[in-house]
């Protein structure tokens, strides 16, 4: 049994995690910490048969976990990780502190970082591109909820040579739980319901570096993206439609062709038939990322759709994966 520790188990993804780990066959809880409901049951906190005893941050038995799971905020997510590291335990982050290979990159958008020494270390946890450098990782950065989608999409098409134009638009919808358990006027359900807004518009939501940094990786080169996030009045899960220039003797069906033979060996990537194209449906509450394309109307230029459940590939479910990986599990374990 891996023995599994959490950091921040009362937010939504802390949460959503321990619904996957307790029905896991190789896991097996540990700790659950919380600073804000230490010394209560899970079940107090959530109305759940979680019968769990939530602990402080503080008082967390780390001789005695294999992993930890890092549902924690940017910051004091890379001071925890440093902690595990040293015990000798394994370690996977939701929040962004290892997403980012470059630390000036991360001040710009961050701040200072609390361990810059263990950027190098930290494996990106976009499975199905990084798997075998998962397999060998003891610290992985998991992606973002909003990168997900568009860059597995776009892996295979950077990597194979076919974008002609390295300017990427990505219009993204997102359900309110993305924006975490702590409420805000924003999330506000009198402000959500029965609405639909676009926010951190132009050069200023933090997934940006991160989509960025992995696109130039897949490009060989920088690649140009205008990113808008919008609200939508719903729980969960992320649709994105990305606007891109390719190869113009290239059609939809190559696209299909291209991610078939990428994703063959990808059990949690589903790529739609021709003509079909990805929405919610397809995904919430499920570890699946849904694949579409159709054509724009221009020679060259596609529409490519992707839909998620965003705290479960967006987050818990893309993390147990990752674990999976690093201790050569069936990758499937647990998440269906």
């Amino acid at each position: 049994m891996i023995r599994v520790g959490i950091y921040g188990a009362t937010g939504y993804a802390g949460y959503e995690l321990l619904r996957i780990l307790v029905r896991h066959p190789q896991a097996e809880i540990a700790f659950l910490a919380s600073e804000s409901h230490a010394g209560c049951q899970y079940s107090q906190v959530y109305p759940c048969p979680y019968e769990h005893a939530l602990v402080s941050p503080e008082k967390t038995p780390l001789d005695r976990v294999d992993v930890v799971f890092l549902c924690t905020p940017h910051g004091a997510s890379a001071v925890l990780g440093q902690r595990v590291l040293e015990a000798g335990a394994k370690c996977i982050d939701l929040s962004a502190d290892f997403r980012l290979h470059d630390a000036a990159v991360y001040k710009q958008w961050y701040g200072e970082h609390p361990a810059p020494h263990l950027l190098d270390r930290a494996v990106y946890g976009l499975t199905e591109v990084y798997r075998e450098q998962v397999a060998r990782a003891d610290l992985v950065a998991n992606p973002g909820c909003y990168p997900t989608g568009p860059l597995l999409a776009l892996y295979p098409i950077l990597r194979e040579g076919l974008l002609t134009e390295r300017k990427i638009i990505i219009d993204a919808k997102s359900g309110v739980s993305g924006a975490g358990a702590k409420p805000s006027e924003k999330t506000h359900f009198v402000n959500v319901h029965d609405n639909f807004s676009a926010y951190n518009v132009g050069r200023s939501h933090r997934h940006l570096p991160e989509m960025e940094q992995e696109l130039a990786s897949f490009a060989q080169g920088p690649v140009r993206l205008v990113f808008v996030p919008h609200l939508l009045p719903v729980s969960r899960g992320i649709l994105s439609t990305i606007y891109v220039s390719l190869d113009p003797t290239k059609a939809e069906s190559d696209i299909l062709s291209l991610w078939a033979d990428a994703y063959a060996a990808s059990p949690f990537v589903h790529v739609l038939r021709r003509g079909e194209s990805a929405t919610l449906a397809h995904a919430v509450n499920t570890n699946l990322c849904a694949l579409s394309v159709l054509p724009a109307g221009v020679a060259g230029e596609f529409i490519i759709v992707t839909a998620l459940d965003n705290l479960i590939k967006g987050a818990s479910g893309q993390a147990v994966q990752n674990m999976n990986v690093m201790y050569g599990l069936d990758e499937t374990m647990g998440l269906i």
